[in-house]
């Protein structure tokens, strides 16, 4: 990627507080995924909605010291910025419970954000912030105002209660790539009435809605890459310090978005990915800097 004219790539969907043990960490996987691939190089744009109140500006003021464009994170006077509880399992798996009727729910769509859609390179969504109607109308117009060749990639995100097959169905049917985890897949495909083997399911999801890439990640084991023409298969890595997996996901897709804008190879892709997401694992949060000496990058 040229310094002089890095890929404009878009986060789009929720911005929170991630409430963890050890205090509160700039989460959401939208913002997690954006300040990864920033970090990659790309130019990057949060678009969100954060509350008229001191958490709000708080994440705008981090947002900005972490080199991420703020003009399209909204502010809403009448709904709170959003935060998310987050406990740790011993092995550092997190468990969430996201809080209702907060700022993200309610993105709104303005020209501003028509023309950043316009220039995008690539977009990632997820299915949790279009719980809300009005953050999902919103999503859509983003989306529909892309340019061709945008890739729009959706990130399944299945929490709590909010999601469904139509929803699931609605937003693939406008993504180019899907990213999820293998306890996503039998879940979405079973709302989507298909079966079969783990890679015929994922044959299936690019047949049916005509999709550039299935990455299906499989924490400790590795990840798997498929295309209409492709499979490739990562076993994973060993990781001897974890310390939590927040954001680990988030940097994969940030490396798979780099990687197919740059068109490496599959196996390329995957290796970097799984390399920059086990670096995660071994840091605290979500938005962990990337060292200047990465084998990753």
């Amino acid at each position: 990627m040229s310094a002089d004219s890095p890929f404009v790539i878009v986060g789009l969907g929720e911005v929170l507080w991630d409430m963890l043990p050890e205090g509160k960490q700039l989460g959401g996987a939208p913002a997690n995924f954006t300040f990864h691939a920033t970090e990659l190089g790309a130019e990057g744009h949060v678009v969100s909605c954060v509350g008229q109140d001191s958490l709000g500006r708080e994440i705008r003021e981090v947002l900005q010291i972490n080199g991420l464009a703020v003009a399209h994170v909204a502010e809403d006077p009448g709904h709170p910025t959003g935060t998310v509880s987050v406990t740790l399992s011993d092995g550092g798996q997190p468990d969430y419970t996201i809080h209702e009727e907060v700022a993200w729910d309610y993105i709104p769509f303005h020209p501003d954000m028509e023309k950043l859609a316009a220039r995008a390179h690539a977009v990632c969504f997820g299915t949790l912030a279009s719980r809300n109607p009005h953050s999902r109308e919103s999503i859509r117009r983003f989306l529909d105002a892309t340019m061709p060749g945008c890739l729009r990639v959706l990130d399944v995100n299945l929490r709590q209660q909010y999601y469904t097959g139509d929803l699931i169905h609605d937003l693939l049917e406008r993504a180019d790539v899907l990213k999820l985890n293998e306890d996503e897949l039998p879940v979405i495909t079973e709302l989507l009435n298909i079966d079969g083997s783990t890679k015929e399911r994922m044959e299936r999801l690019i047949d049916r809605y005509t999709l550039q890439c299935v990455a299906l990640t499989r924490g400790a084991r590795g990840s798997l890459l498929l295309t209409p023409s492709m499979l490739d298969v990562h076993h994973g890595l060993r990781l001897d310090h974890i310390v939590d997996t927040v954001g680990a996901g988030d940097s994969y897709t940030a490396m798979l978005v780099t990687g197919l804008l740059q068109q490496w190879t599959l196996e390329e892709i995957n290796e970097r990915a799984n390399q920059l997401a086990g670096y995660v694992c071994g840091q605290s949060g979500g938005m962990a800097s990337h060292p200047d000496n990465a084998h990753f990058v």
